[in-house]
């Protein structure tokens, strides 16, 4: 453990000038949960704040990673250099996850200006890993300009990335019955750039027609008010990435010159310190809560000489 803490500031230097395998080890002290995490996160704060997080996510079968794709030989047509975070569900019984986007993105994979990262979900819901947050401060450290988040794609609990993106575009498919998940999933609410992919099927246009209206339906309104635009793309042959990446420019200017940005992060901030913060607590409730004492705090409970609150005041009284 002392070497590897030790080796963290030539980590940290090596990710900076660009070291790809620097940049792999950083994130899996972050997904090993490394006892050097604390450093690795000290470090790297002077860095970090300066990255575009782009959030892409919506349900299978749409082509998140061919918009990916897509978007990634945009930002590397302009000179950026181009992080990716591609979130992968995990199986629920070995708890492995196929890892597939590297496959699918083959077409960067020779870039030194792109780092393509495949992560587990490991169970945590939300479309992302819960190492998501961190892995993002070590490519924003690393030098890059933007950083596309992909999600899992598992249908309605795709809403996270919103908390964790500046900008978040969420993509459609016609023929797909994504109008309707588009109400239920709240994915109104969430999304800061709406793309129907695959437009040269039937039904494409209905569906930019029903998005627009329930996107009018839930407009706020307000002067100066970002208005979300909707793009028709065939990501598998470029169409319509010009449209996409200038929707994300003016997501961009509208973020910053209205003051969103800085409130965007700064709730961002918020939720990763409370999430530390709550993980640190339940890991010390459980060593406390392990052993004789919360044994005899359950067993008042069922014979009725105490109730549930009473003893979890107590177990936190512990705890102090």
């Amino acid at each position: 453990m002392s070497r590897r803490t030790a080796d963290v500031p030539a980590l940290v230097a090596a990710a900076r000038d660009g070291q790809p395998r620097a940049v792999a080890r950083l994130i899996s002290l972050v997904e090993d949960a490394s006892p050097a995490l604390r450093e690795v996160m000290a470090t790297l704060a002077p860095y970090t704040g300066t990255a575009h997080i782009i959030g892409i996510t919506g349900s299978p079968g749409v082509g998140k990673s061919t918009s990916t794709n897509a978007v990634v030989r945009a930002y590397r047509a302009r000179g950026l250099r181009v992080g990716v975070l591609a979130v992968d569900p995990s199986s629920p019984f070995s708890g492995g996850a196929l890892l597939g986007d590297r496959v699918r993105m083959q077409d960067h994979a020779l870039d030194p200006e792109v780092y393509i990262r495949s992560m587990a979900s490991r169970g945590h819901l939300g479309g992302l890993s819960w190492s998501t947050p961190q892995a993002l401060r070590v490519l924003d450290a690393a030098g890059c300009q933007v950083i596309l988040v992909e999600t899992v794609g598992v249908g309605q609990s795709e809403v996270e990335i919103a908390g964790l993106a500046d900008t978040t575009i969420v993509l459609l498919a016609p023929g797909m019955g994504d109008g309707i998940q588009a109400a239920k999933a709240g994915i109104l609410e969430i999304g800061d750039v709406f793309v129907v992919n695959k437009a040269d099927r039937d039904g494409a246009e209905a569906t930019v027609r029903d998005l627009r209206h329930m996107i009018s339906l839930g407009e706020a309104g307000g002067t100066g008010a970002w208005r979300p635009p909707v793009v028709k793309t065939v990501a598998s042959v470029g169409q319509g990435v010009e449209d996409v990446m200038a929707a994300l420019d003016q997501h961009v200017d509208w973020l910053t010159t209205s003051g969103t940005l800085r409130s965007r992060r700064e709730n961002r901030a918020t939720e990763e310190i409370h999430a530390i913060a709550l993980a640190a607590w339940r890991s010390r409730m459980e060593g406390v809560g392990s052993g004789q004492a919360i044994a005899e705090l359950a067993a008042a409970v069922v014979d009725g000489t105490t109730d549930p609150y009473t003893a979890a005041d107590q177990l936190m009284g512990a705890l102090s």
